[in-house]
């Protein structure tokens, strides 16, 4: 098992490179299950999560490998199995995107429940009630979700995907892709406008897919008799975007994010700026500047176009070295503060109120042995170790190669001093 050394307080100053989004390959390889034949994502990103996908398809029938230019090849033609097994879909939340295009090209589809990060409980039940409005007939068996399309296969609908917690980004993946297949008409309303979401729906599009309202919370789906293997490229990683803009904040430094889809990344920005910090927008790039002081600032995470839940641990970050006080709300995952005991270690002031958390500015952070609970709780801990004084060990650094290609390196080429150790 790996552990990050890491030596601060550092500075962070160059060039940075985005890499292909996470949130947008994972059911991009999912959809690509749908049409059989090769298809190819040229820029999807080396990480622990992908290559857990990868070995999902791949035990499903699917021939899956890295090209010499590193380019992902995916061929579902031999796909012959579709039965996604509790040892592979245990590790990632995103395996639950195989049901929709397994059910719609197959006809049924045997699934094991998801696992993930542990962030809190995130039920799939809208996704079941999407499918089962497309006629589909589902039931639980020892652990997995057993589903079976109608004898004349799916059917279109319209289908409200809205819950009590506000819309669901998988589910909304998930619905789309069964979709796309289905007899007639599909009208999804409450759909999740997430940029990945819209990706997804641009790649299905590209196969010969008819969806008409991406990036709006209606989609319209005009089913299609089949489908054509693609080659598409995934738009860059908001998150480790904004990890890195974070970063240049917390170090009190200057980036160049290159590969930054900024114009995604309004209500982070916006963020950034009210703390402190100049933020130059460019074409697919910005440069964050740290000017002079960090300023507190509440922060409450919302679905898209709002404040992500999955920047939240590394804003906390950085807030706990503002000049005063702040509050984050979790509207998302209420659960999701594993790292607030960690970065306490490290002698920030922050107490959690239900699902809030005051973050009461300190004057520096100091190292510390910290655990990673989840993937953007060990990145937040990573941001605290290069602003802190000393040495800080971070434990389980698993978590963070499920989501960010080689973080200690490219922090390192701009100055941090991150050391991976094998213990």
């Amino acid at each position: 098992m790996d552990i990050f050394e890491i030596e601060g307080p550092v500075r962070l100053e160059g060039e940075i490179e985005v890499a292909g989004s996470k949130n947008s390959t994972l059911p991009i390889m999912a959809a690509m299950i749908l049409p059989g034949g090769v298809s190819t994502i040229p820029n999807a990103p080396y990480l622990a999560d992908i290559a857990s996908f990868e070995t999902l398809l791949e035990s499903m029938g699917a021939r899956v490998e890295r090209t010499a230019d590193g380019a992902l090849q995916i061929d579902s033609g031999p796909l012959d199995r579709p039965v996604g097994d509790y040892d592979i879909v245990r590790k990632i939340r995103a395996s639950i995107c195989i049901l929709g295009p397994l059910l719609a090209r197959f006809g049924k589809a045997r699934v094991s429940m998801p696992g993930g990060c542990a962030i809190g409980d995130r039920p799939v039940d809208i996704h079941l009630r999407g499918l089962r409005a497309l006629g589909a007939r589902i039931h639980l068996e020892q652990g997995y979700i057993v589903a079976e399309a109608p004898a004349g296969g799916l059917v279109g609908t319209q289908i409200f995907l809205g819950g009590p917690f506000g819309t669901t980004v998988l589910g909304t993946d998930n619905v789309m892709m069964a979709a796309v297949l289905a007899k007639g008409t599909t009208v999804i309303e409450s759909a999740a406008c997430e940029p990945e979401v819209a990706d997804l729906a641009n790649c299905l599009n590209a196969m010969g897919a008819k969806i008409s309202g991406i990036g709006s919370p209606r989609l319209v789906i005009e089913g299609v008799r089949h489908l054509n293997p693609v080659s598409y490229s995934v738009i860059g990683d908001r998150i480790e975007a904004g990890t890195f803009m974070a970063a240049a904040a917390i170090t009190r430094g200057c980036l160049r994010i290159r590969n930054c889809p900024i114009h995604q990344m309004l209500a982070v920005t916006d963020r950034l700026r009210h703390i402190g910090l100049t933020v130059e927008e460019g074409p697919g790039e910005c440069t964050v500047r740290y000017e002079g002081q960090l300023l507190p600032a509440d922060i409450t995470t919302q679905p898209y176009p709002g404040f992500p839940t999955d920047l939240q641990a590394q804003f906390m970050a950085l807030l706990a070295l503002a000049k005063g006080n702040s509050v984050i709300t979790e509207k998302i995952f209420p659960d999701r503060f594993m790292h607030v005991a960690e970065l306490n270690r490290m002698a920030a002031h922050l107490r959690k109120e239900g699902s809030s958390v005051i973050v009461e500015g300190v004057e520096k952070l100091i190292g510390a042995p910290v655990m990673a609970s989840d993937l953007r709780a060990s990145a937040a801990l990573v941001l605290a170790g290069m602003a802190a004084h000393g040495l800080t060990t971070v434990q389980r650094v698993y978590h963070i190669d499920r989501g960010y290609e080689k973080i200690e390196e490219k922090l390192n080429r701009v100055g941090a001093k991150i050391k991976r150790l094998a213990v």
